[in-house]
């Protein structure tokens, strides 16, 4: 059943996920301030690409360069397809995948908690309840 509690989540969950992917590909780009300033992470695409190889450890800096680049490119995509709700419940649930092959390569390369405390997990968890909403108002697909 469709209620306006429900269309104001599943809004707010579109914004919050896809607004967080746009954060963190700015972040790379410089957009939040230089690297070491607070609050970012990177601070720019070669300190990027660094924390990415380090993750992906397990494969060469090269394909791990291609890996960053697939991965902000995904991102990218994905956030705008969230934020005019094109095709939701397909890029909740890739969304979601995505999150939660970081989450599993951030546990085994640097440790449990790393996951726990940028909210990965949680990030996934929220992808995967946004695709089980059945109407998503305020989007393209229903205006479709």
């Amino acid at each position: 059943m469709e209620t306006k509690l429900t269309n104001i989540t599943q809004l707010f969950l579109r914004l919050a996920i896809a607004l967080s992917f746009l954060s963190a590909v700015a972040d790379r780009f410089g957009y939040w301030g230089a690297a070491g300033s607070a609050g970012v992470s990177w601070g720019n695409w070669d300190n990027f690409v660094s924390y990415s190889n380090t993750l992906n450890f397990y494969l060469s800096p090269a394909l791990g360069k291609i890996v960053a680049i697939i991965a902000t490119a995904l991102e990218i995509v994905f956030a705008l397809f969230l934020l005019i709700g094109f095709k939701t419940k397909l890029i909740a649930i890739a969304s979601g995948i995505m999150l939660i092959i970081f989450a599993v390569t951030m546990t085994i390369s640097i440790g449990f908690k790393a996951p726990l405390d940028y909210s990965v997990w949680t990030s996934a968890a929220a992808c995967l309840l946004l695709s089980t909403i059945k109407v998503y108002k305020y989007s393209i697909d229903h205006m479709r």
